[in-house]
């Protein structure tokens, strides 16, 4: 019994292990594709030309709306983002998503403020669970190999 138990702990292991460290070894662009609930994300950020940007060294912090998210915003809202002629509001929101810096979960404090990349601060508060700007932040640390995604459930945007 010891002995089976043992076995199927060690092969649980071995199958967990490099999908951990595969999980690391993708950045963070990669990681939001590979995950399947990013395809809109992906969309926009190709648009506004930050592909490569968060391909880059980093470390980024990235607040990862998921399509869903996208999804709740008013009719039109994303397609009208993903014009041409309106890039520079597109990178705006984006970037708005982006910390520079690794930030973990066990680093948000209640009222904490980030700055950004576009240069507006984000406003973290913990009741009720860990949020940025009101947006529910629904799985946390996920990492990628140069900084970490927070997942969360809308689409958060910059003061005009």
């Amino acid at each position: 019994m010891i002995r089976r138990t043992f076995l199927a702990l060690t092969t649980a292991l071995a199958f967990s292990a490099p999908a951990f460290a595969e999980s690391h070894s993708a950045d963070i662009v990669d990681t939001a594709v590979a995950n399947g609930n990013f395809t809109t994300l992906a969309a926009a950020l190709t648009a506004a030309g930050l592909v490569e940007t968060l391909k880059g060294e980093g470390p980024f912090t990235v607040f990862a709306p998921t399509d869903a998210a996208f999804a709740a915003l008013p009719a039109g809202t994303v397609e009208d983002l993903l014009k041409p002629e309106n890039k520079d509001k597109l990178v705006a929101v984006l970037t708005y998503h982006v910390v520079p810096g690794k930030v973990m979960s066990t680093d948000l404090t209640e009222g904490m403020k980030a700055a950004t990349v576009n240069g507006a601060e984000v406003t973290i508060t913990l009741e009720g669970g860990a949020k940025v700007n009101g947006a529910t932040i629904s799985t946390a640390d996920v990492g990628a190999s140069n900084g970490v995604i927070h997942v969360i459930d809308a689409v958060i945007l910059p003061p005009m």
